[in-house]
């Protein structure tokens, strides 16, 4: 599976949803999707998951994560990236290009009146997915996590005000 056709497979889960905007509706409909490939291809689509997520594992993202979400932990901050697949190629390029962006997504415009942006399910699409073809686990060892080093230019609070309105200010006009 190639970052193509796992792109296609989260639209495809995204079309069969009643609400493209539920990130767990489209997490679920992309593990039963997933769970109808060969084991080899659910395989690679966990690969390619981490492919994103070390694509998105970037400072000023996780700043606009912060932001959005009042606060990021380590893994709130896998939990947003998660969210953030579900919403398709589009709007994750976008982010990850100008995290900024995001103020135009109508789930961020909805979430400065509360909420969080998290979807912890969208991590576990390809075990959930393997389990159900095959009844085990998904082979360990059968894909790789490598996290670039943060850019040391954002080493900074993200509760400065100052810092986010200068790097991030259409998020901090909402938030």
């Amino acid at each position: 599976m190639d970052i193509n056709r796992f792109w296609h497979l989260i639209d495809d889960a995204r079309a069969q949803v009643a609400d493209p905007a539920d990130a767990e509706a489209v997490a679920a409909q992309a593990v039963v999707i997933l769970a109808a490939q060969d084991p080899e291809e659910i395989v690679e689509a966990q690969q390619r998951f981490w492919d994103l997520m070390a694509a998105s594992y970037r400072a000023p993202l996780w700043a606009a994560a912060y932001q959005i979400n009042g606060g990021c932990s380590d893994d709130g901050f896998e939990y947003f990236r998660g969210w953030l697949i579900a919403q398709g190629r589009t709007v994750f390029e976008q982010a990850v290009g100008d995290p900024d962006s995001l103020a135009d997504h109508p789930a961020v415009l909805a979430a400065a009146d509360g909420g969080d942006l998290e979807c912890e399910d969208v991590l576990g699409i390809a075990w959930e997915a393997y389990k159900r073809a095959t009844g085990e686990e998904l082979p360990g060892g059968s894909f790789t996590i490598s996290y670039p080093a943060l850019d040391p230019d954002w080493r900074f609070c993200f509760d400065d005000p100052s810092e986010i309105a200068r790097r991030l200010p259409r998020l901090d006009a909402l938030f």
